[in-house]
């Protein structure tokens, strides 16, 4: 069942004095499935917020259609929006918390605009915050929590009109690294757990890698290329995506490392593409072929391999080509280097 659908939507807005026209979305279509974690990705001016800001009816599309659920948002009535609103979840990079409020207060504040009665408020605050660790700090303000206790308290107050769809803006982009695990770890138990459908934007692949089912590429304001996570990024049909890989695996000799490496290394240098198991060493083995590791480096995506290994290869030129015949006749992506 589809949860968020966008077709054809493009954006312009018209800034400046002189009433220059800026193309944020160009013709974007794409669908996010109920239950679902789906990750927007792209460089900065993509137009990754803008198209965040078409979902929740912050801003209304030139053309094209936004549906949420059943409801077209583009052709609701403002009150009618505002209930479709109420089933939306937001969480924002810089957290926009309440510095006059408790902890307890920032969570209970949209149940209060909802005019929910203060005896489920309180219980939806209670669950919510014992929900994301932080039940203990319900009477701490804000400036006496870490980033990371921040935005759980966001992603709490965030789920306290029990929405279906949350939509995450950078959530994760002012947090360091081992924040960043703790909250997405937070916000895949927010998926399977309460079932929640999740579309998250970033700029950060790893971002979408450990928590994200499908994603979209967004390159100037139109989609690159979409699917599985692991599909994207283990073989990417897009010159974005494929910079997204190689800045996060780093998995690829640089031009500069590569001139070394053809200094240092006089043998054959092959750049070999790991997707799975793909018996390179029994198949160099197989044909006399000495393979020695001068670059690379593997992750896992999904709970399968990505990632690239550059060899040096010494052994008889026969036994080398028919080597990476047979790796390249099984679907293995091999690169030579030499040239």
């Amino acid at each position: 069942m589809t949860h968020v659908r966008l077709k054809n939507v493009s954006k312009t807005f018209t800034r400046g004095r002189d009433g220059s026209r800026v193309v944020a979305l160009d013709d974007v279509s794409l669908e996010v499935a109920k239950g679902e974690v789906f990750g927007v990705i792209g460089h900065s001016g993509a137009g990754k917020s803008t198209l965040i800001r078409l979902i929740n009816g912050l801003e209304t599309p030139t053309t094209g259609e936004v549906w949420v659920g059943d409801h077209e948002i583009t052709a609701l009535a403002e009150k009618d929006q505002r209930a479709v609103r109420r089933d939306i979840g937001m969480i924002f990079q810089q957290f926009n918390l309440f510095r006059s409020r408790t902890i307890a207060g920032n969570v209970a504040y949209p149940l209060k605009v909802a005019g929910v009665d203060r005896a489920e408020r309180d219980r939806r605050v209670a669950r919510l915050l014992d929900f994301v660790g932080l039940l203990d700090r319900a009477h701490d303000h804000p400036e006496q929590l870490s980033g990371g206790q921040k935005q759980r308290v966001g992603i709490a107050r965030a789920l306290a009109t029990e929405p279906s769809l949350l939509l995450a803006d950078e959530a994760t982009s002012a947090l360091d690294p081992k924040t960043t695990a703790e909250v997405l770890a937070l916000l895949g138990r927010v998926n399977k757990e309460l079932g929640v459908t999740i579309l998250l934007i970033t700029h950060e692949l790893d971002v979408i890698r450990t928590v994200a089912d499908r994603v979209a590429v967004m390159d100037s304001g139109r989609i690159a290329e979409a699917g599985p996570v692991y599909d994207v990024f283990a073989n990417p049909a897009s010159d974005v995506a494929a910079d997204f890989v190689r800045d996060a695996l780093r998995d690829r000799p640089s031009p500069e490392v590569l001139a070394r490496l053809r200094r240092t290394h006089p043998g054959r240098l092959v750049t070999v593409a790991v997707r799975a198991r793909t018996g390179l060493a029994k198949t160099f083995f197989a044909h006399g072929v000495t393979a020695d590791l001068v670059f690379g480096g593997i992750s896992e995506l999904q709970e399968r391999a990505v990632g690239s290994l550059t060899f040096e290869l010494t052994g008889p030129a026969d036994g080398i080509d028919a080597a990476l015949a047979e790796l390249r006749a099984g679907g293995i992506d091999v690169t030579e280097e030499n040239d």
